[in-house]
């Protein structure tokens, strides 16, 4: 028997919080809460004394697993790669089911944001691209088809 309740949520360090927010609610994304976390709470959880942060919670409408964005206050920030590809190891995508693919790929384009490769096509099921957004998080959008 598993002890597994539910899966709550995926956590992001960023060093722009505003930016990443800002993609993520153009996404669809709502903004559930911001607030600073500090204190033996956190150095405690996180392992580093006298930390501090900023943390945004967002959710798909309608509820569902969230995706936490935080910022570092204190200690600086540690930069990953921004080109990071899928073979490197680490946490490899946040993905989204969408509507209508093409046109947030073409808008996320025009804001600067790009296709890591291309938009595939999985047996006439699926339709799928990997956009690289804000501090090189790679956001997968899939969208069923028929």
């Amino acid at each position: 028997m598993t002890q597994l309740k539910s899966f709550d949520h995926v956590g992001v360090t960023v060093a722009d919080l505003d930016t990443a927010v800002d993609f993520f609610v153009g996404l669809g994304l709502e903004l559930e809460g911001r607030t600073f976390v500090e204190g033996e709470f956190l150095d405690t959880v996180c392992g580093i004394p006298g930390s501090r942060t900023e943390v945004a919670m967002l959710r798909p409408p309608g509820g569902g697993t969230a995706l936490e964005l935080a910022r570092f206050v204190r200690p600086d920030h540690t930069p990953g790669s921004p080109n990071a590809m899928a073979t490197e190891l680490g946490l490899r995508n946040v993905c989204f089911v969408v509507e209508d693919l093409q046109s947030i790929v073409d808008r996320l384009a025009a804001e600067g944001y790009g296709l890591v490769g291309g938009v595939g096509r999985y047996e006439d099921t699926w339709l799928m691209a990997y956009v690289r957004g804000p501090e090189g998080i790679v956001v997968s959008l899939t969208e069923r088809l028929g």
